[in-house]
């Protein structure tokens, strides 16, 4: 990439492609399978690098965004301790306020 490009545009350009990545992972589990599909984005990037005229760019970025939602995954993979996970607050410790006696108050 040259070095006329913004660290904004950079930030982005990697943006853009880990998400490409992570998509096709949410896609296809075996890694084997995946690193094929990996590589042909990556080869996809490559053959865009010396793209410099700000107009092409913008066709670049606009055309992978649209190929992006269109292949989003409509169940992603979430690794099961993070939010939204499987495991998330599964043992939530206990409250340390006191145990009200709803048996008791109902008597009095």
């Amino acid at each position: 990439m040259s070095t006329s490009f913004s660290s904004a545009h950079r930030l982005y350009v990697k943006s853009l492609y880990r998400r490409m990545l992570k998509n096709e992972l949410d896609w296809v589990v075996r890694r084997d399978i995946w690193r094929g599909r990996a590589m042909m984005i990556r080869a996809e990037f490559e053959r865009n690098r010396d793209v410099t005229e700000p107009r092409a760019l913008a066709q670049i970025f606009e055309k992978a965004e649209a190929s992006l939602a269109s292949r989003l995954h409509p169940d992603p993979y979430i690794p099961p301790s993070m939010p939204g996970g499987t495991k998330w607050e599964r043992n939530i410790p206990p409250t340390i306020a006191p145990i009200y006696d709803h048996m008791a108050a109902a008597h009095h």
